[in-house]
């Protein structure tokens, strides 16, 4: 399509809200963003001209969102209400407005989708008079806005409006809440909007699905020093509205890890007023597996912050505290102590996993400038190092606020590698600059971060990319006391959760097992579904910091699928997601190098998936093939491993059991010698 062919169907599609768009924008210009007739109003459009984002600005600050000429979010109010009693959005005056088009490359440090991200846009910026400019960019994979304001000295934030007014009663995807308190590992609730009302609300991302089966992901990226958003509705108005935490006033600290707001301010953040705030983010899909495929959040974030990231090396992890350090066949007794965690090493020492955990108990709880007495850190450390395996130590967020400096400057000391961080459960103004304060001084240190007990990812991950992952999912953990980590969420929260970012769900159970044979068990959990369900997770899911969660003893007893899970890369120069549909199945395929990897997983319905191998690329591969076995059904641990030599006009038929999975490695057949 022509330049000016796109100018013209930007202006038939934001016609479609009765926003006339003025004539003579710039030939070329692939950015459609200028005043318009007398109601006034703006717009861009997106590079294919299949999405397209209105902005009202007559009495009220609107924007609204078509998807191919038909309107998706009908006009909705925008604005922050300050402390000074001025309302950005209220009564708006243009000052200027400007469009720009970009398409570039960018080539992350820590590659969990791929090695190269197109991050092609167009976006309209508007400046109005009194200081403000509402930023708007359209993408082929969806929409996003962010106020910028440039005002002297601090600002209080008393309130936003962010609004999404959908114009029917659509299904919503909705992790829903019960406190500002959470650690953000909810179920999604299928429910209408009109059934979200004022005192319903949701964690994000948080998705719409319209009747024709088009799928909108509300989500926020690039969030700094500001709180993060959810999600309530207005039931009458088929519309959902962002919903945030105000500033703590008064915190008490229940225990260790729980520190509860008690009393809150009556704004929401006082912040510098030259700044741009987060975005506002809509993914778009026409195809549920484009949802797996977008990598916009990261698109939107800032730029990394710091030069020097060769030190940041993603891998696998050997996890102690899921499996309750039950390790067996040992000369010693197992348990949090210096033995144990030896023993750890070795593990990882012998399979080429780069990493290992001390998660809770290593030290007396409120002081992490201590060690319980069965751990000697000086020669975990030593250790460690002997073997090049990396350590990894978990801490209690409030802890580490309160000895940061001291407990960090020990781990480097120790020659630690990364800290886990935990129990955040808020994402208020304080703790989401806390997250940013962590990131920072663990980078002085050449430290990885992975958070649990958090929110959602917006992009930390690019800005500090030794951010490496994040919770914020009902994960594989949840076995040990419920039976929420189910195959149905595995082929539910990718589509979401996983969407904003790296998730943590820790996969890698070897005690497997039917719906009508699981029984959450604490000490010696397994898991819903079958041993080959649990291995395509590591295809599946994305996580550079990939917890391997089970026993080194379980492992060691099963070698062929202890051979596969310690090869597969936990960062990939090229993902394809091949099918998909939400709540039912995935299957993917990603690159490392030369190698290709494919992982299929179900829900509890048992199917059939055939894999078109037309995208391998020339020459033959060999296979490594993992599927459920044929009593599956019944013993989820039953599985086949095969080896063949596939090629580019193959296809793979494989049977996933109730609860299966699929997964396999291909890799370049070699050449035979010359003699």
């Amino acid at each position: 399509m022509s330049d000016l062919r796109r100018v013209l169907v930007a202006s038939a599609i934001l016609a479609s809200f009765g926003f006339p768009l003025l004539a003579g924008a710039q030939r070329g210009d692939n950015a459609v963003c200028r005043p318009a007739g007398a109601r006034g109003a703006l717009g861009v459009v997106s590079p294919s001209g299949a999405l397209a984002v209105g902005v009202g600005v007559d009495g009220q600050l609107t924007w609204s969102v078509a998807l191919r000429g038909t309107p998706l979010i009908l006009p909705s109010r925008l604005a922050l209400t300050l402390g000074s009693g001025q309302t950005l959005g209220l009564q708006p005056k243009v000052a200027k407005a400007s469009g720009r088009r970009v398409d570039q490359v960018l080539h992350p440090v820590v590659r969990v989708k791929r090695a190269e991200v197109r991050d092609h846009f167009n976006e309209c910026r508007i400046d109005f008079a009194g200081g403000y400019a509402l930023v708007v960019r359209a993408y082929d994979d969806g929409v996003a806005y962010r106020f910028v304001t440039s005002l002297p000295g601090e600002i209080t934030v008393k309130s936003e409006d962010a609004t999404f007014a959908w114009g029917a009663d659509h299904l919503v995807y909705f992790p829903e809440e019960t406190s500002f308190q959470s650690h953000q590992e909810r179920q999604y609730k299928k429910v209408k909007i009109s059934e979200i009302g004022a005192t319903r609300f949701s964690s994000l991302p948080a998705m719409v699905v319209r009747e024709d089966g088009v799928k909108a992901v509300i989500t926020e990226a690039d969030l700094f020093d500001y709180p993060g958003m959810d999600l309530t509705g207005d039931a009458e108005s088929n519309t959902l509205l962002g919903l945030f935490p105000a500033y703590p006033k008064r915190v008490e600290l229940v225990r260790d890890r729980d520190e509860k707001v008690v009393e809150r301010e009556d704004y929401l953040a006082r912040t510098p007023g030259t700044r741009d705030f987060p975005w506002r983010v809509v993914v778009v899909a026409e195809r549920d597996a484009s949802l797996l495929d977008t990598d916009i959040v990261f698109r939107l974030a800032s730029e990394t912050k710091f030069g020097d990231t060769a030190w940041i090396r993603p891998g696998l992890v050997a996890w102690d505290w899921w499996n309750a350090n039950n390790v067996y066949g040992v000369p010693f007794r197992a348990g949090v102590n210096t033995a144990t965690y030896k023993h750890y090493i070795d593990f990882a020492a012998e399979h080429g996993v780069p990493y290992i955990i001390l998660d809770e108990g290593w030290y007396p709880l409120g002081n992490l400038l201590k060690t319980v007495p069965a751990i000697d850190m000086d020669a975990i450390a030593a250790y460690a190092r002997q073997k090049n395996v990396g350590l990894i130590m978990w801490v209690i967020w409030k802890t580490l606020d309160l000895q940061m400096q001291p407990a960090l400057d020990q781990f480097e000391k120790w020659g630690v590698k990364g800290i886990k961080v935990d129990f955040m459960q808020r994402e208020d103004q304080w703790m989401v600059n806390f997250y940013e304060r962590v990131a920072r001084e663990a980078a002085k240190r050449h430290l990885l971060v992975d958070f649990h007990g958090a929110y959602k990812p917006t992009g930390l991950y690019r800005t500090y990319p030794n951010v490496v992952t994040s919770e914020g999912v009902l994960g594989l953990e949840q076995s040990k006391w419920s039976d929420l980590a189910s195959p149905e969420n595995a082929v539910t929260f990718p589509f979401m959760r996983m969407l904003a970012g790296p998730v943590d769900y820790t996969p890698g159970a070897m005690q497997n097992f039917t719906k009508s044979d699981f029984k959450p068990v604490w000490s010696r959990p397994g898991s819903q579904g079958t041993r080959c369900q649990q291995m395509a997770m590591y295809v599946v899911f994305e996580s550079p910091l990939q917890m391997l969660a089970d026993s080194p003893s379980n492992y060691r007893k099963e070698p062929e699928s202890l051979a596969f899970l310690s090869r597969v890369p936990t960062v990939w120069d090229e993902t394809r997601v091949l099918d998909a549909k939400v709540g039912e199945y995935i299957v993917v395929a990603r690159r490392s190098g030369s190698s290709w990897y494919v992982g299929a997983l179900t829900n509890w319905t048992a199917r059939d998936v055939t894999i078109d191998l037309s995208w391998l690329g020339q020459g033959t591969f060999d296979a490594e093939l993992f599927k459920d076995g044929p009593n599956a059904d019944r013993a989820a641990v039953d599985y086949v491993r095969e080896q063949r030599g596939v090629t580019t006009s193959d296809k793979l038929t494989m049977h996933l059991a109730p609860g299966g999975g699929f997964v396999a490695r291909l890799a370049p057949a070699a050449k035979p010698r010359d003699h």
